[in-house]
């Protein structure tokens, strides 16, 4: 640091205390003194907290979007009204895409029939009720995972359809049916339906109560958190994965009719209908199966259907990315047309997830019946073409019953689940001339019922070994996917090559922000000087209505007709731009900012939007639903700073280079890989195999364990981990920092990640000089010898002497 430093009167505490702290003398006017701001910028004023101002632009932006995402859907939708069968042609495309995004990836275990689960001490005859019987099934799905749950049977006839009920995630399949206490008798529906002659699987859901993980941060993941962190970096999901175990089912009934169909009088086979209800996340998922299988004759949704533009604030498991882009529940609705839909308002599973555990806060709570009104009338409006009066029928639940002429029932929607209005619609719908009436008496029990929880257990553990299975293979998947589609053959020929992925990365990875960017509008202010540099606040527009701001140090003595490279020194998590040059925080970032530019390089400290813990947090959950990230809006944020960068008259324009450490590590690995004017890129206390890093349950650093529900990002594990990113900033120098003992990785998987790089740049290419990795015997920081000597090569300014 130099021994003379003026500064604005605002950071005089903060710097006094510094130069305490560092034994530097500092020399300040009596009064604030008078500068300019940057050439051809206006004024910056006003003392506000720039980062806090950020958070709350980039928050009102991604909600002005949500809202816009409903008018926006229109674009994906090519719908052909002209016939049932060229509407459900035109809706394919649709259909598909849904499926990527809830995760459907595997194709299904052929049907093989539901296996009867017995044991030496428990037959698989479990109960039996008014006129069926209830068994303890399993059933094959996908992989290794089966589905598990009761099946109830008529008995005495054949049945008259064919039903999978959902209970909610925090009910079991015993509660369901009557076995166990929990649910009211009149809300039992998979009974309900069984006295009214269907046969009904009721499958297993992974619950929401807390998964005990010894290698937590802290107490309290949810289990479908657990399973959905994991699953969503594989480009699965908890949803997907659970409408496989429903149409896994589907697919044991249509075989099943197939075979074993009783034959009418005339001749030919009994076509038996299948019908799929379910409440609270049963609705979900019935919703969501209904919508992707045609051989669903019947869907039943209750205490679910509404506007999603809050899907943020639900629990975390349900985030799908790309989802509120295309669809929403009324777009769902019209991939079941012109099939039966009924959605019943009824009230919804109540559950809260508070902030401050290690999951992602979040809450259900029951529609409010105007919304699900509105979102009723829009599905209809959607498919009223193909047949009007068509879509979605409601049913509203009645908070409280008739008693008397002078007090009717309450319409407001928030009643009980599994009315006799829906259910006697259902059965309508599915072909039966049967009719609901008061429950039966509960099913008798005939043998000790199964240990719900060890069955839970071994469904979670199944899809533990799934997932993590698909992350041992992902490996060669990125091959496929990245690797084997480079042209290694010269760097025009790399480069051309590379420009596919990189489209790929914007759009399916990050996202893309398809705004159309403000004008810069630069504003800036002396803030700081020594005797070797100046200091700028520098606010600029990026996005509509979101700024980009940043620190901007100027080293004294640039010759009028002199061109300086640039180093943007970018922070980490929950910093500022004041930590990179000294400010703040010596321990991690050691002033580098404030070092490059005594060493004569122009510096620019970001601030990024990771900062306030769930403030930020929750941008990524207000993000992802529109098939976009934090680092959309970082990403354009950056393009402006450098835009604007290029047009300053000090700045050599092709030798911009980008340097952060840890988040900041992780933007060096994505803003360069898309900002192509940054020249070079430098990662410190971040490089990692990081999908590992991010879905393994077993590695102890891994974000499974820990409170950044933010981290995951959706099929990375099958596109981009760190050295396919480097690809993408590949020919240009790239750059690894890594602390022997930096908590956020082991040196065995950075060295092996590494060498994929080293092996591009140097055996493939023939570029070995462009990128190198500095290890240090430190921890988790900015060291500051081998990435400043690489800067003055790679930027080809010459270090001190």
């Amino acid at each position: 640091m130099s021994d003379r430093i003026l500064v604005r009167s605002r950071w005089l505490i903060t710097l006094s205390w510094l130069a305490i702290l560092s034994g530097v003398s500092l020399s300040l006017s009596a009064a604030e003194p008078s500068h300019p701001q940057l050439p051809n910028t206006e004024l910056l004023v006003g003392d506000g907290d720039f980062a806090s101002q950020i958070i709350e632009e980039a928050d009102k932006f991604l909600l002005d979007r949500t809202e816009q995402s409903v008018n926006r859907r229109s674009r994906h939708w090519q719908r052909d009204f002209s016939s049932p069968a060229a509407y459900a042609k035109s809706i394919e495309p649709n259909r598909a895409r849904l499926a990527r995004i809830v995760g459907v990836r595997e194709a299904r275990v052929p049907p093989s029939g539901l296996e009867l689960q017995a044991t030496t001490d428990r037959p698989a005859l479990l109960a039996s009720g008014s006129n069926y019987e209830i068994f303890v099934v399993s059933w094959p799905a996908f992989g290794d995972v089966r589905g598990e749950g009761l099946l109830l049977v008529p008995t005495g006839r054949g049945p008259v359809a064919d039903v999978v009920a959902i209970p909610d995630c925090n009910q079991t399949p015993e509660q369901l049916v009557g076995l166990v206490a929990g649910v009211p008798a009149e809300s039992q529906y998979a009974r309900r339906l069984a006295e009214s002659g269907c046969r009904v699987v009721v499958p297993v859901l992974i619950n929401r109560a807390d998964k005990k993980d010894p290698l937590a941060f802290r107490e309290r993941l949810s289990q479908r958190e657990w399973a959905y962190r994991q699953a969503y970096e594989m480009g699965r999901g908890l949803i997907g994965y659970e409408v496989q175990k429903v149409l896994a089912a589907v697919d044991w009934f249509e075989a099943d009719a197939r075979t074993r169909g009783a034959r009418p009088q005339g001749g030919g086979r009994e076509e038996r209908t299948i019908g799929v209800i379910g409440w609270g996340e049963g609705g979900l998922l019935a919703l969501y199966s209904g919508a992707l299988d045609e051989r669903i004759s019947v869907v039943c949704t209750s205490g679910y259907f509404d506007n999603r533009n809050d899907l943020w604030q639900e629990p975390v498991d349900r985030n799908l990315f790309g989802l509120l882009e295309e669809f929403g529940d009324a777009e769902l609705a019209s991939l079941v047309a012109p099939r039966k839909l009924l959605v019943e308002a009824a009230m919804a599973p109540q559950a809260v997830i508070a902030p401050g555990g290690c999951g992602a806060p979040g809450r259900v709570v029951t529609p409010k019946l105007t919304s699900v009104e509105r979102e009723v009338a829009r599905a209809r409006q959607l498919v009223a073409a193909l047949e009007p009066g068509g879509g979605p029928t409601l049913v509203v639940s009645n908070s409280q019953p008739v008693v008397s002429n002078s007090q009717p029932a309450v319409s407001d929607g928030s009643g009980p689940y599994g009315s006799d209005a829906a259910l006697n619609q259902f059965l309508a719908a599915l072909g039966s001339t049967a009719t609901v009436s008061a429950a039966g008496p509960a099913p008798h029990p005939l043998t000790p019922l199964p240990d719900a929880k060890i069955r839970h257990d071994r469904q979670l553990h199944e899809l533990d070994r799934h997932t993590q299975g698909v992350l041992a293979e992902s490996p060669y998947v990125r091959k496929q996917f990245v690797w084997d589609k480079l042209n290694y053959e010269s760097l025009e020929k790399y480069a051309e090559s590379s420009a596919p992925l990189r489209r790929y990365f914007a759009d399916e990875v990050i996202g893309r922000c398809d705004e159309e960017l403000p004008p810069p509008h630069v504003r800036s202010r002396w803030l700081a000087e020594s005797d070797q540099w100046t200091r700028y606040e520098v606010v600029l527009d990026a996005l509509p209505g979101v700024i980009a701001y940043g620190l901007l140090t100027l080293p004294k003595g640039i010759a009028p007709d002199e061109k300086r490279p640039v180093v943007v020194c970018q922070h980490g998590l929950g910093g500022r731009p004041q930590d990179t040059i000294g400010e703040l925080n010596f321990k991690y970032y050691d002033a580098f900012a404030t070092k490059l530019a005594e060493r004569g390089f122009i510096t620019f400290a970001p601030q990024n939007l990771y900062i306030f813990d769930d403030r930020f947090r929750s941008l990524q959950r207000k993000a992802n639903p529109l098939k976009l990230t934090l680092f959309s809006i970082i990403t354009v944020q950056h393009q402006a700073i450098v835009d604007w960068l290029q047009t300053r008259p000090q700045v050599a324009p092709e030798r911009i280079a980008f340097y952060g450490l840890s988040y900041g590590g992780k933007a060096a690995m994505r803003v360069p890989a898309l900002v192509t004017d940054y020249c070079l890129s430098i990662c410190s206390g971040d490089f990692n195999e990081w999908i590992e890093k991010n879905a393994s349950i077993r590695r102890p650093s891994s974000y499974m364990h820990s409170p950044e529900y933010e981290m995951f990002e959706f099929d990375l594990g099958n596109t981009f981990d760190h050295a396919e990113m480097a690809a993408l900033i590949a020919p240009r120098p790239f750059m690894v920092e890594r602390g022997h003992f930096d908590g956020v990785g082991t040196d065995e998987a950075v060295g092996a990640e590494y060498a994929k790089v080293r092996h591009l740049y140097a055996a493939r290419l023939g570029i070995a000089r462009r990128t190198e990795i500095e290890w240090f015997v430190g921890p988790h920081k900015i060291n500051g010898q081998g990435t400043f000597e690489f800067l003055h090569r790679q930027l080809d300014y010459p270090g001190p002497k």
